[in-house]
């Protein structure tokens, strides 16, 4: 009787044990999959976190409180941001005393609910006249720390906390009057000690072509941001298809390790307007998921070829190859979230043919635009 007993609760734990683990693997799937916006899908084991790591509310010059950034976040469907209050600007010191420079991170941190899947990360703005300029610091432990009124010291102690560095707006007109980003002596000495690890190649409405070069010439991670000030959807017109500047960082997982060993790893992608940025080695993988074409069938020897897209960017594909199409031109317009036929004259009927575009607003360098190939079988 004991020994039926015995067996009887052994079946017991084994069983809550199981129902207790499947119960943990639902709730992650439901946080993971159901409360994180898709705007693109992710190749297989992989993630990818989207991201604003520049961002100011009135704890230096920005123009709302810091909820209204976690707020406006939500909205946008991201996943991780950071509030980088200038250390130098405080605009309202006259009517707000500041006396912890982590408080703005505190405050929209404290606003997290549980279960959502929106992450805060701490930042400050290196705010210093040409050279250096403006450096984020991202991933730090303390930002009163970083006050000194030497820029140099001011990102080696950004380092000393194991932060992610990178120069902020480097075509910004203020110090460059020409608009062209380049690196002074300062910067080039901060890159040899490898004291920063990114660049802005997009802030705000702005994009650099030359910050791009400077990128992939010096191994720096590509980054995009924001830089808001006042409100997103003032800044970003809607009216106007306009939305935030996004960094895409392609992350093992969604835990904050990750991601930043994944923007050391310089595994990012930038969305600006109607535009993708970044390496092909990082960017390619992401389209191949993302665009699929398939075959509707023959009429004739003109075949009918659906191109899907999964993304939320529409794309601007420039076929290449031989073949001529039957009722479009060479350049064809992939709307986001959907699918376009294209008739395609292959002269006679074949088992499968290829396909490749130039897809004219995805950059991976300076006047280089993302070529892919597609096999379709038909």
């Amino acid at each position: 009787m004991r020994e039926l007993e015995k067996n009887y609760l052994n079946q017991f734990n084994i069983m809550k044990k199981t129902i207790t683990t499947i119960l943990l693997m639902l709730l992650v799937f439901n946080i993971n999959a159901q409360k994180r916006k898709e705007f693109f899908k992710s190749p297989k084991g992989k993630f990818l976190i989207s991201s604003d790591l520049h961002i100011h509310s009135v704890f230096s010059d920005g123009e709302v409180w810091p909820s209204i950034r976690i707020k406006e976040a939500r909205k946008d469907g991201l996943d991780l941001i950071s509030l980088t209050e200038h250390l130098e600007y405080l605009s309202y010191k006259n009517d707000m005393n500041i006396t912890d420079r982590n408080r703005s991170f505190e405050i929209s941190n404290s606003m997290l609910k549980e279960e959502e899947a929106l992450m805060v990360i701490n930042g400050s703005e290196i705010t210093k006249p040409m050279p250096p300029g403006h450096f984020n610091a991202v991933f730090i432990k303390d930002a009163n720390l970083l006050i000194n009124p030497d820029g140099e010291k001011a990102i080696i102690e950004a380092n000393k906390q194991g932060a992610f560095v990178f120069w902020n707006h480097p075509n910004w007109v203020e110090n460059r009057d020409d608009a062209i980003a380049r690196f002074d002596d300062l910067h080039k000495k901060l890159l040899r000690k490898k004291l920063f690890h990114g660049i802005e190649v997009v802030n705000e409405h702005t994009y650099s072509e030359e910050a791009l070069a400077l990128a992939l010439d010096n191994d720096l991670t590509i980054m995009g941001t924001s830089d808001i000030h006042g409100l997103i959807n003032w800044t970003f017109e809607k009216e106007k298809n306009y939305h935030r500047p996004v960094t895409f960082i392609i992350s093992d997982n969604i835990t904050k390790a990750s991601i930043k060993d994944a923007l050391f790893a310089q595994k990012t992608f930038v969305w600006h307007r109607d535009m993708l940025i970044g390496k092909e080695e990082n960017i390619l993988p992401i389209i191949n998921e993302n665009i699929t074409v398939t075959s509707n069938g023959y009429y004739k020897k003109i075949v009918t070829i659906k191109i899907s897209n999964s993304g939320i960017v529409p794309l601007k594909l420039k076929y290449t190859g031989d073949y001529t199409f039957h009722s479009n031109g060479p350049v064809l317009e992939v709307p986001a979230k959907g699918e376009l036929l294209v008739t395609v004259k292959t002269r006679e009927i074949l088992e499968k043919i290829e396909m490749p575009f130039e897809v004219l607003n995805i950059i991976t360098a300076p006047k280089q635009n993302l070529k892919i190939i597609k096999i379709v079988k038909l």
